[in-house]
C-alpha cells in the first residue's frame, strides 16, 4: 500500500525552523507543568499512599464516596471510576496515609508487649518479658518471642484501646501462636486499607460495601522516592547507551540527534500527560522506556537510508539528501506507525485502569517519535554536521583573493 506516491521528494527540511520553534516551545511548556501547579499526578508508586480498589454492591457517586472517606479519618482523598460495563460502581481509591509506625508508637508498643528496659515488674515479670519483638515493613504486622510460654490473652489486652494507634485485626486466632518451641507470637494489625474498608461500612453501610476489596496496594513515601529515582535512573542510562550505540552504528554527528530526539519524546509525553492530569505511576515509565526503544528503531531505519544515499548522491546537498531520504521512508515510517497506533487503540478502548493509561502514553509517545524522527533528529544532524563537519570550500570575490566560507555540507 502506497500512501505517497514513490518518486516524489518533499521538502522536508525547508520547514525545520518552523518546526525547530514548536518542539522547543513544547519541551519548555512540559518543563514549566512539571513545576507549576497543578503539577503531575504522581501515581502511589512515587509518592507513597494506600490504595484500594473494590466494587460496590449499591450505587454511589464519587463525591459520597470522597466524603464517606474523609469521615473515616482520610485526609484528601482521590476517588476514581474504573471503567467497567459489568460493574459500573468500580472504583479506585487512593489515599496519602500508609500502615507505618513511628518510632514514638514503636516504644509505647513495645511497652505495652513487656519489652525493652525500665518495665513495670508487677504488670510485666520476668516470665512474661518478650526477648524480641520485630514490626513488619508495612506496619501490619508484630512478630514477637517470649523466654517463656506466651499469654495470648494477655497479648490481645495489652493492645486493646488502640495502643500506639494501631488495631487488632478481627479475628478468632490474633494473636496466634506460630511456633511453639521457640514461643514465637504473630500478632495482624488492621491496615490502611482494612481501616479505610471499616468506615466505608459504618458510612454507607454493609449492604453497599463489599465484604472484601478486590485489590490493596501501599507504598511508603520513602520506598516512592526510590522508585521514582531509579525511573529517572533508568532512563537516562538508556538514552546514554542509545547515544553510544548510535555513534558506533552510524556517524557521531548523527548520535546527539537521535538522543535530543529522545528527549523530546519523553518531555512531550509526560507533558501530555500533566496536561490531561493522568496519573504518572511505573507503568507510565515502562511505557516512556518503551517509547524510547520505538521511537530509536524509526530513526534508525531513516538515518540508514542517509547513510545510503550519502554514497548514492555524491555532489548533493546535504538538506537534498535528508529530504529524499524521508520520502523514500515515509510510507514505511507512515504505515509502521499507524498499524501500532491502531493495536494500541483497542488497547485504550476496551482496557481499564493502567493498561489504558498505558496504551494512551504509547499512542502519544509513538506520534511524537514519528514527528521527532522527521522535524527533530535529521535536522539537528544537519545543524551539527554544519556546525562542526562541514567542509571548508573557497569562494572568489570580484576584487580578487579568496574568503573561505563554511559550505552546505555538499557530499
Amino acid at each position: 500500500m502506497q500512501l505517497f506516491p514513490i518518486g516524489k521528494v518533499y521538502g522536508f527540511m525547508a520547514q525545520r525552523k518552523l518546526w525547530a520553534v514548536v518542539s522547543t516551545v513544547l519541551v519548555i511548556a512540559s518543563i514549566v507543568g512539571v513545576f507549576a501547579p497543578p503539577g503531575p499526578n504522581m501515581g502511589t508508586d512515587f509518592k507513597g499512599g494506600t490504595e484500594v480498589e473494590l466494587a460496590f454492591s449499591g450505587t454511589v457517586t464519587d463525591d459520597h464516596i470522597r466524603d464517606a472517606v474523609e469521615r473515616a479519618g482520610f485526609s484528601s482523598p482521590d476517588v476514581i471510576r474504573v471503567n467497567d460495563e459489568e460493574n459500573p460502581n468500580r472504583f479506585l481509591i487512593r489515599v496519602r496515609e500508609v500502615s507505618s509506625i513511628t518510632p514514638e508508637e514503636r516504644l509505647e508498643i513495645e511497652s505495652a508487649l513487656c519489652f525493652g528496659d525500665n518495665l513495670d515488674a508487677t504488670r510485666c515479670p520476668e516470665a512474661k518479658q518478650a526477648s524480641e519483638v520485630k514490626f513488619s515493613p508495612g506496619g501490619d504486622k508484630i512478630t514477637l518471642r517470649y523466654r517463656d510460654t506466651p499469654d495470648l490473652d494477655g497479648i490481645r489486652q495489652a493492645l486493646a484501646g488502640g495502643v500506639g494507634g494501631v488495631s487488632l485485626r478481627d479475628g478468632d486466632n490474633n494473636p496466634s501462636l506460630q511456633n511453639a518451641r521457640e514461643n514465637r507470637v504473630e500478632i495482624q494489625l488492621k491496615s490502611k486499607g482494612d481501616q479505610l474498608m471499616d468506615g466505608l461500612r459504618a458510612e454507607l453501610g454493609e449492604q453497599v460495601v463489599p465484604a472484601h476489596p478486590l485489590r490493596v496496594e501501599w507504598v511508603g513515601p520513602k520506598a516512592g522516592a526510590l522508585l521514582r529515582d531509579a525511573a529517572i535512573k533508568s532512563i537516562v542510562i538508556a538514552l546514554v547507551f542509545i547515544m553510544v550505540y548510535i555513534a558506533f552504528r552510524f556517524d557521531l554527528r548523527f548520535a546527539p540527534g537521535a538522543v535530543i530526539a529522545l528527549i523530546h519524546d519523553s518531555f512531550v509525553t509526560i507533558g501530555v500527560l500533566i496536561l490531561l492530569q493522568k496519573e504518572i505511576s511505573l507503568t507510565t515509565v515502562a511505557a516512556l522506556l518503551t517509547i524510547v526503544g520505538y521511537s530509536v528503531n524509526d530513526t534508525v531505519v531513516v538515518y540508514d537510508r542517509v547513510r545510503e544515499n550519502l554514497g548514492k548522491l555524491r555532489g548533493t546537498s546535504f538538506p537534498r539528501i535528508i529530504d529524499v531520504s524521508l520520502s523514500e521512508m515515509l510510507n514505511r515510517t507512515v504505515l509502521t506507525s499507524g498499524t501500532t497506533i491502531i493495536s494500541m487503540m483497542a488497547f485504550f478502548y476496551w482496557g481499564t485502569g493502567a493498561l489504558q493509561d498505558f496504551a494512551f502514553t504509547l499512542i502519544t509517545g509513538i506520534l511524537l517519535g514519528t514527528y521527532s524522527s522527521i522535524y527533530v533528529a535529521l535536522p539537528l544532524t544537519f545543524w551539527l554536521d554544519r556546525k562542526f563537519f562541514g567542509k571548508v570550500v573557497p569562494r572568489k570575490k570580484a576584487s580578487g583573493g579568496v574568503r573561505p566560507k563554511k559550505a552546505e555540507a555538499v557530499v
